[in-house]
């Protein structure tokens, strides 16, 4: 068993450059299968994470095979024969779900459990079944596993009852190869699936709309090799923005488009915080004393993200005055606040609003990380308590943060992975 220590109240000081998004290469993956022909897809970027490595144990089932280079992933897609995706791999991972779309369109037909992933509530993909139907496809359910049938898919106009990203994605994908043209309305907008369509699009396909509420794919008969570079990851971001203000720092992050983070940037400001974007970077300074936030609630983008919801309140337990986090994305994404409350955090939960009260002080204990984002938010609370942190279920973290011990080691962290019996 792996756990991370901290030795906290360390100010933090340095350049940190950020990697490829986990939630773009997950549905970049996945819709690599697209690719029929015998060119290469490389990936330019990309972050080492144990999410990559279960997508890659996926594809690698259904007939890909890849090679790690530095942050290069090189990917054959010509040999894809299996339309199973494997009962275990699917319960380690929910973005598996999106590989429904391209295996649907490539192989006409796919086979799928449901999903595992966080336990951050209930993540129904009603949105995806009734959209692939829109588009033909056949669909049955028998032992808990899910069915997908259609000869060819067939262009439709898609409303989405919600602007589920997942739901936006996979569909994107199905369409690239149906005949005609789909349309998705009440598309998710998150810059993610602007890169997912960048990407589909140096493949062949032609998709447009990204970024908007309304997505068209005009579907086409193949897909080609690209080599393609993933945008950096937000949510990473953000968190160590949030880092260089928790511990009082100053932090410079390279490879980041400020655009992404205009919400966290907003937020952060009015804690007192101060962030310069310049050609060096994104400079996070932190030297007075942090203010409290009167709301901050969790949207759809360009709203504030909910996987900076924990980083953020870990922020707020030490800020002056009284804090209200409203969660609006997802049910049970407050379990990081039990733990918070060993560290001597002042917090009140009622249904999906959270109210903290800035203490002076966190204190250093031994916390549970019960899902990634709730993880990086302890190890952010580990950062400014005095005394020692041991945060266990290192394993989630791991799922979006690459080595985030050594980053956080390079600016002036006391931190450090042990491995236990």
């Amino acid at each position: 068993m792996e756990k991370i220590i901290i030795r906290g109240q360390r100010h933090l000081n340095g350049s940190i450059r950020i990697k490829g998004a986990k939630n773009s290469i997950l549905p970049i993956l996945a819709g690599a299968v697209l690719n029929s022909s015998r060119q290469k897809i490389v990936l330019k970027n990309a972050p080492d994470l144990l999410d990559v490595r279960v997508m890659l144990r996926i594809l690698n089932s259904l007939g890909v095979t890849h090679r790690w280079e530095d942050s290069s992933l090189e990917l054959d897609t010509s040999n894809v024969l299996m339309h199973a995706v494997p009962d275990d791999l699917m319960r380690e991972m929910r973005s598996s779900i999106f590989l429904i779309g391209p295996l649907l369109g490539r192989l006409g037909k796919v086979q799928v459990t449901y999903p595992g992933g966080c336990a951050i509530g209930p993540r129904p993909i009603d949105l995806h079944i009734k959209g692939l139907k829109a588009l033909g496809a056949t669909i049955w359910e028998d032992a808990g596993r899910i069915s997908v049938k259609a000869d060819r898919l067939r262009g439709a106009d898609i409303h989405l009852d919600f602007p589920s990203v997942g739901a936006t994605e996979n569909l994107m994908m199905a369409g690239v190869l149906a005949k005609g043209t789909t349309t998705l309305y009440n598309a998710a907008k998150e810059p993610e699936i602007v890169d997912l369509q960048n990407f589909l699009n140096s493949m062949g396909a032609k998709i447009n709309g990204a970024g908007t509420s309304i997505i068209r794919v005009h579907g086409v008969d193949a897909l080609g090799g690209t080599v393609y570079r993933l945008i950096p990851d937000r949510i990473v971001a953000g968190t160590f923005m949030i880092a260089a203000a928790i511990t009082g720092g100053q932090i410079i992050l390279k490879d980041v488009i400020p655009d992404h983070l205009d919400a966290v940037i907003a937020k952060l400001r009015e804690t007192g915080v101060e962030i310069v974007s310049s050609d060096a970077g994104l400079k996070v300074a932190a030297t007075g004393k942090l203010q409290a936030l009167d709301t901050v609630r969790t949207l759809p983008y360009p709203g504030f993200p909910t996987d900076l919801q924990a980083p953020m309140m870990s922020l707020l337990t030490i800020a002056e005055g009284t804090s209200l986090i409203i969660e609006n994305v997802f049910e049970g994404r407050f379990k990081h606040v039990p733990e918070l409350r060993r560290m001597n955090a002042n917090i009140f939960v009622e249904g999906r609003t959270a109210v903290i009260k800035g203490v002076p002080m966190l204190t250093g204990a031994t916390v549970e990380t019960p899902d990634l984002r709730a993880g990086a938010a302890l190890i952010l609370a580990g950062l400014a308590a005095q005394g020692t942190t041991k945060v266990l279920g290192v394993h989630h973290i791991d799922r979006g943060y690459e080595k985030i011990e050594e980053q956080l080691k390079a600016v002036g962290a006391d931190i450090k992975r042990i491995r236990e019996p």
